[in-house]
């Protein structure tokens, strides 16, 4: 089958565990398991990991930017766990993006193995790179308040009929009016912030849920995620956190038979711990009621590798943003949407979306 040509916008810790991570699978042999494990799907309708081949990224970062995308990938700042031992040659160097609203202006203070160094370079057109290249597919993993970028990147892909994947607290895909274009044109679009495979919001959506369903009256709950990369460091500016505690709150209490009122409801990043890296840790805490009102609570600590984490999702949703262009689908797809991101255009429970996806992956559903 054909390749699955892909874009990356931001070539950081995320970025790089999805390349380590198509490597390690490629053909369906992980170098120390020999099988799929750790995969949602290994076999997607015929797609594999190592169908997707990169053909441009872009990047802001001096230290990224010009380079070879198998050495920009590894680059500081970013501290991801490494899962695959080298890299092979992409043929790719990574392209000068439109700098806009692409960086806080805090991380310029940092120590030079976490701050933020920008380029000099000229920015490129994003849509010339993209016409030139043609990829099916463009993943972004800009940073937590990024909107102008954001919708920079989905205006090129728009205009150039490629498919936009929004890992990132930025609505496009979840926006009415963009939507509608990408559909319009169709063209196949999963968004918004990605959900990790197993994280934090993954696995309090299930607790909450569990909660209601055997009755559990939950008057209030926090989550509170600490972690150690560029992501972490970024979201030290409050200013840039809306979207991000607004889609991380949303993707709970949509979970739920009625909504909670928002003072009860605490979620969102806590603070940046150097040390930490790429691990990030979740503590989670819900009380409730249950018979007779008896107090139950339940308290957890979750600890992953965040990119990674990450990555286990979006090499799904280039696979089946590819599997629509190929079928002639369009616009957002929403039961990948719904089950890969944490602020998709429609919420429905984890069990409906997956159903979705599985039954989209035979040709039973439109996706």
């Amino acid at each position: 089958m054909p390749k699955v040509r892909l874009g990356i916008v931001g070539v950081g810790n995320c970025a790089s565990s999805l390349l380590q991570g198509i490597e390690y699978y490629r053909d369906g042999e992980g170098p120390k398991h020999g099988t799929g494990a750790g995969l949602m799907h290994l076999d997607l309708a015929g797609y594999r990991p190592g169908d997707i081949q990169v053909v441009c990224a872009f990047d802001i970062d001096e230290r990224k930017v010009g380079k070879p995308l198998e050495v920009a990938a590894l680059a500081p700042p970013n501290c991801t766990q490494q899962i695959y031992p080298k890299l092979p040659s992409y043929k790719v160097r990574v392209e000068m993006g439109p700098m806009l609203d692409g960086f806080s202006e805090h991380l310029l203070e940092y120590p030079p193995e976490q701050r933020f160094v920008p380029s000099s370079a000229p920015a490129v057109d994003v849509a010339q790179v993209l016409r030139a290249t043609r990829p099916d597919v463009v993943v972004s993993y800009l940073p937590v308040g990024s909107q102008r970028a954001a919708e920079h990147y989905a205006r090129a892909c728009l205009d150039e009929g490629v498919s936009f994947i929004n890992c990132m607290p930025t609505f496009i895909v979840s926006n009415p009016e963009w939507a509608e274009q990408f559909a319009r044109k169709k063209i196949p679009v999963v968004g918004d912030d990605i959900k990790s495979q197993l994280g934090a919001t993954i696995v309090h959506r299930s607790l909450a849920k569990l909660f209601a369903d055997r009755g559990i009256q939950i008057e209030r709950m926090y989550q509170l995620n600490t972690g150690g990369n560029t992501d972490f460091l970024n979201m030290l500016n409050r200013e840039r956190l809306g979207f991000k505690k607004l889609s991380k709150t949303e993707a709970v209490q949509s979970n739920l038979p009625e909504r909670m009122d928002s003072q009860n409801v605490h979620i969102g990043p806590s603070d940046y711990v150097p040390w930490q890296k790429d691990n990030k840790v979740c503590f989670l805490r819900i009380e409730g009621r249950g018979f007779g009102g008896a107090k139950i609570e339940l308290e957890a600590r979750l600890s992953v590798e965040d990119s990674p984490n990450s990555a286990g999702v979006a090499i799904d949703a280039i696979r089946c943003c590819k599997l629509a262009r190929d079928r002639g689908i369009g616009g957002p797809l929403l039961g990948v949407s719904s089950y890969f991101m944490k602020h998709p255009p429609r919420q429905v429970s984890d069990d409906i979306a997956r159903d979705e996806v599985e039954s989209f992956i035979r040709g039973d559903g439109p996706g």
